[in-house]
């Protein structure tokens, strides 16, 4: 198994479930998609290049957890410390 597919994966449940658990949003089902066609790109793309794919899937996951994906729905890390302070 590739290195960087276990990281874009990761980015594609990130962002489901930040949005369909955390925020109550419908199930966006171009999100499930778009991550299955990243993991074989990135899967071709670390042929070529073993460390820059996985230093590209890392950021990926990185980027989507501490920015919005979509405007009207917070970052997964707002998320979390909205969760936080409620307690």
């Amino acid at each position: 198994m590739s290195k960087a597919i276990g990281p874009m994966l990761a980015t594609g449940v990130v962002t489901v479930v930040n949005q369909t658990v955390f925020n109550d949003k419908p199930m966006d089902w171009r999100v499930p998609l778009a991550t299955g066609l990243a993991a074989v790109g990135i899967t071709l793309f670390e042929r070529i290049w073993a460390d820059g794919a996985v230093i590209l899937a890392w950021s990926s996951l990185v980027t989507v957890l501490v920015t919005r994906v979509q405007p009207n729905v917070p970052s997964p890390v707002e998320s979390a410390m909205t969760w936080w302070n409620r307690k």
